[in-house]
């Protein structure tokens, strides 16, 4: 479950990196946006968060509230795993409380002049769920790094891949060159011009963290 809040933590890029994460790990990601009851438009939200994948799961909580959560316990029932990611702050251990039916880990709270969170969760807790299920939680990041991550960006921006394919030249840079289904698809608001620069940075950041990973490897 990948956790975001409403409030100014909101991110779709984010969101994306934790989703590149979760399809190279080849786990199920199911989005999370709490703080519904703090935010004005959560509807559009929510399709902003929909639209980066239409079968993806994307639920919107109140983690204070149980009857929200009721659609999160499918999730929980004996044979799942469900892990917790996302920033401090976000309201993990709020929902890993209301999933769990009562305070097992403590909460904290919020700086108000940039919604971060601070770090409540130092270290890693597993946790028997009443449906069955097992409940991991982990500490809020403040970055995440993507290495060796290429087939779960890819799978990410799987509508950029097929595009690619497109193209007149196999090794177009989607740049200038004539022919380009990408730049197309840019001109014509088929493809949102946040969403490939966040599908580049993605790439070039896990190409040079994995050559950086490689070079380490070959001095020992």
């Amino acid at each position: 479950m990948i956790v975001c809040s409403l409030n100014n933590d909101f991110n779709l890029s984010r969101i994306e990196r934790y989703l590149a994460i979760a399809k190279e790990a080849e786990v199920e990601p199911v989005i999370v946006l709490t703080k519904a009851d703090l935010c004005d438009d959560v509807d559009d939200k929510y399709d902003q968060v929909q639209k980066l994948n239409r079968m993806m799961s994307v639920y919107t909580v109140n983690a204070l509230d149980t009857d929200d959560l009721i659609a999160l316990h499918s999730y929980c029932k004996n044979g799942n795993t469900v892990a917790f990611l996302g920033s401090s702050g976000v309201g993990k251990l709020t929902l890993v409380n209301g999933l769990l039916g009562f305070e097992a880990l403590k909460t904290g709270g919020v700086r108000e002049d940039d919604s971060k969170g601070r770090h409540t969760t130092t270290h890693r807790t597993l946790k028997l769920m009443p449906l069955g299920g097992l409940l991991m939680d982990t500490p809020g990041m403040r970055e995440l790094q993507l290495s060796d991550c290429e087939q779960g960006v890819s799978e990410t921006f799987s509508e950029i891949r097929e595009l690619a394919l497109q193209c007149r030249f196999g090794d177009c840079s989607h740049n200038t060159e004539p022919g380009c289904a990408i730049q197309k698809a840019l001109t014509t608001d088929l493809l949102d011009e946040r969403r490939f620069a966040s599908y580049q940075k993605l790439m070039r950041e896990q190409a040079f963290n994995g050559a950086t990973l490689a070079e380490k490897k070959a001095k020992k």
